[in-house]
Order: structure tokens, then C-alpha cells, then sequence
């Protein structure tokens, strides 16, 4: 029998990183693939300490149906969460979602029609363009720099492309660039945006993740700079700062946004797990979170440092790569005629894994460069990695 697909079905393309997240769990492989937490740094004492104390109405409560806008006393914590960063709750509302992933799904669904057209950065995180050819929109790519999305280059988009509807951003540690939004240029583009009939999804998944306080100014999101104008949608996650495991993150944006994506999401799941969000809860609200982020910054610049030293060491001139301040990620560029997935095919064979550049691509077509996650391999295992992936290339030179 053939089957006759959606429009939608067809245009869905296999995640490059889904692919790979296989390896991640040989023994015989050192990835640098996934964008996850390293397993030993979960926080399970502490999970478990939570859970054998709560009352048993609550765990009880934990195994039963949710309101589709999420956990009440979740809600709570996270919206005191969000008001220390300077957001405003107080004029928006929020929903919980099965991770940030579902958020950008919601909004595309409830704002995209097919042709429609997204502005996002380029190179794009793939789960957000997986999304977006889903719901079959016109996707376009903006250049970024060291500094953010440029904003001649947003300019002419929108001069191209004037009914775009949604701008996709993350300016916190981009996966997979690994750059931080500067001061300038977050304001460049506020002002840029004024008044402007186009919606901005800040994606925030990373920006607690900080390697010095320096930095952190530099981290707080755009919409507490000017909650109307641009319209904006802020989503997170509890994925990177508490264990994707848990599938939950959130979206804060105005009422009449959020009513509508509580019917989108009660078409989709329902609820998102009540007993997830039970046990975040307390973590978030007994103060559990704030000291288990402040040991991960100092665990993943440890990790960043010892990556960059062995790139230092091994890579061949010819390959460039930025400095991480933050998150989870490298983002290195090959000279233009080595094709990543080349590389990739080779370094496999001798043990080690990343995603190549295309993937991040919302053509499909940009392949000298690829991103390599630190968050995940262990430090005494980055340094041979590395080394496998630099032999590769400075074969291929």
C-alpha cells in the first residue's frame, strides 16, 4: 500500500543531532553531539531528599491529570523566578510547556500558515527549523557576528519578505554559534523593531549558564527592556539547568497569546507531566536551583576551558572557532573546501562524534563548519576527541 502523506508530514526533516544522539551512549564513542547536561552532574540526592519528604497528597497529586497552563504552585515559582531576572509577569501570563521545544511548536501553530514566512538567525538551532518546515513556512536566514543578528542584513529581509510574521532568536550562548548578544546590538535591534507587525520568540535555554559574572548583565533578556514594543514571547527551559528528562519549560508572553496556546497544547498533550513539575517545583522553590546552577557554570567553563586548550593544541591553523562565555557549545568553521560531513564519516570510525554544520542551516546547505558540545564529555575524555576529530581534518586539508 502507498501511503498518501500530509503536506506537513512531507516537508519534516530527520534531525542530524536525533541521528547521532545513538552514539552518545557506546562506550566506544566520545560525543560531542548532544546538547545535554553530563549524566554524573544530575542532581539526584537532592531529587530524592525532595520526594521522600513530600506529603502524600502531593505525590499523589504528582501521578494525576494537570490543567493544561501547568502546575499551579509551579506557575508560582517560576513566575518569582522570572521576576529576579526583571521580567514582567505582572502584564503577561504563562503556560507551562513539555520543554522549550513546544513552545516555539505552539507559537508556530497558532500564528503560521503554510507559506508564511520566519525570519531566523543563521546558522539556527535545528529543532527550531524542524518545527518551522512542519508547519511548511518560508524560512530565512539572517547572518549573525560575534554580536548578534545583524541588523542591515534583518533590514533587507524585511524590506524582501514585509508579512513576516515571526522573528526567531537566541541571543543567550546561540546554540549552535555559542555567541552573547552584546549590550549594543540587543538595543540596535529593540529599536530596530518598533512598531514593527512582526513577533519576536526569545529563546532563552542557556542565558543562567554564565561562565563570569561579567557576563551576566549581558544575559538579561530582551523583553525586560521593553515588554510591549516589539511584541515578545520569552520561553525557557528546565532542560539545561535541571535535566531534559524533567520535559518541562515555559512561555511568557501577553494573555491573548497565551489563551491561545493553552488550546493549541490542549490538542497536542494535554498536560505536560504533573509529576515533573511537582518535583521542580520545590527545587526551584526551596532554593535548590540557584545553588545547583552556580555549580554547573563552574563545571561547564571547566569543560569549555580544557575543549579550548586541546583545539589550541591540536587543530591546524586553517580552522577558526569562538570562545564560549557560556552554555554548551563551539562553534568551529573549516576552510571552505572540507565538507564537515566528510570529516564526520571518518572521525566516527576512530570513536568520535559532533553535528555537522548543514544541520543548522535553514537551506540545508552549508557544510564547512559544526558544533561540538562540551556539556556532556567528561573533561579526561574531551582531549582525545579532539585529537581524533584535528588528525581527521589535517588529513583532509
Amino acid at each position: 500500500m502507498e501511503f498518501n502523506f500530509s503536506d506537513s508530514c512531507l516537508n519534516m526533516r530527520s534531525s542530524e543531532i536525533r541521528n547521532l544522539m545513538k552514539y552518545a551512549t557506546r562506550p566506544d564513542i566520545i560525543s560531542f553531539s548532544g546538547g545535554m547536561p553530563g549524566n554524573s552532574l544530575f542532581p539526584t540526592e537532592e531529587i530524592d531528599e525532595i520526594y521522600n519528604n513530600l506529603p502524600i497528597d502531593v505525590k499523589r497529586a504528582g501521578f494525576q491529570y494537570g490543567a493544561t497552563i501547568g502546575y499551579q504552585p509551579l506557575i508560582e515559582s517560576v513566575k518569582n523566578h522570572l521576576r529576579r531576572k526583571g521580567l514582567p509577569v505582572e502584564d503577561n501570563e504563562l503556560i507551562i510547556t513539555a520543554g522549550s521545544l513546544q513552545s516555539i511548536n505552539i507559537i508556530t501553530k497558532i500564528f503560521i500558515n503554510p507559506g508564511d514566512t520566519i525570519l531566523t538567525e543563521y546558522p539556527c538551532f535545528i529543532g527550531a527549523t524542524g518545527v518551522f518546515q512542519s508547519f511548511i513556512a518560508n524560512l530565512h536566514g539572517i547572518p549573525i557576528d560575534k554580536d548578534g543578528i545583524i541588523i542591515a542584513e534583518l533590514d533587507e529581509a524585511l524590506k524582501k519578505f514585509p508579512k513576516a510574521k515571526i522573528l526567531y532568536l537566541t541571543p543567550y550562548f546561540h546554540n549552535p554559534a555559542g555567541i552573547l548578544y552584546s549590550k549594543e546590538r540587543k538595543k540596535e535591534l529593540l529599536d530596530y523593531l518598533k512598531n514593527k507587525e512582526i513577533i519576536m520568540l526569545e529563546d532563552d535555554c542557556y542565558g543562567d549558564l554564565y561562565f563570569d559574572d561579567a557576563d551576566k548583565e549581558l544575559c538579561v533578556p530582551m523583553k525586560t527592556i521593553d515588554p510591549e514594543n516589539p511584541v515578545i514571547c520569552y520561553s525557557s527551559s528546565f532542560s539545561k539547568i535541571l535535566g531534559p528528562g524533567m520535559r518541562l519549560g515555559w512561555l511568557l508572553a501577553r494573555p491573548e497569546i497565551i489563551a491561545k496556546c493553552e488550546l493549541a497544547k490542549q490538542s497536542t498533550d494535554a498536560c505536560s507531566s504533573t509529576f515533573t513539575q511537582v518535583i521542580a517545583n520545590e527545587f526551584l522553590s526551596q532554593g535548590k536551583m540557584y545553588s545547583y546552577i552556580e555549580r554547573m557554570r563552574v563545571e561547564y567553563k571547566n569543560r569549555a576551558v580544557t575543549m579550548m586548550k586541546c583545539l589550541d593544541e591540536f587543530m591546524p591553523p586553517e580552522v577558526k572557532w569562538v570562545k564560549p562565555r557560556g552554555g554548551f557549545y563551539i562553534w568551529v568553521e573549516l576552510p571552505e573546501h572540507i565538507d564537515s560531513t566528510e570529516v564526520l564519516k571518518e572521525t566516527m570510525k576512530e570513536g568520535a562524534v559532533f553535528v555537522i554544520g548543514k544541520a543548522f542551516d535553514p537551506y540545508d546547505k552549508k557544510n564547512n563548519c559544526f558544533r561540538l558540545a562540551y556539556s556532556h564529555t567528561p573533561p579526561e575524555q574531551i582531549r582525545k576527541g579532539i585529537e581524533i576529530i584535528a588528525t581527521v581534518i589535517k588529513r583532509l586539508l
